[in-house]
């Protein structure tokens, strides 16, 4: 279990990357549904990492970075 937790963990690592890299050379709109949701996944992959690890500091920056996300998911979607 603890592999597939590292997995998300790297996945959310390289999904927030790959979001910020994307905004950043204007490939997405930092508007997008695309943008958040890589935002919003990739914030709970390092929260699942974090919390098996038991660092608190990554696991609540990226649980607030993950309702960011959802927040601004919301309001794409609705």
């Amino acid at each position: 279990m603890t592999q597939v937790i590292e997995l998300f963990g790297w996945f959310g690592t390289a999904a927030i990357v790959g979001a910020y890299a994307l905004v950043s050379f204007a490939v997405l709109d930092p508007d997008s549904l695309l943008y958040q949701l890589l935002n919003g996944v990739g914030a709970t992959g390092i929260v699942l990492v974090s919390l098996n690890k038991r660092a608190y500091q990554p696991a609540l920056l990226n649980t607030i970075w993950a309702a960011i996300a959802a927040i601004a998911i919301a309001r794409v979607i609705l």
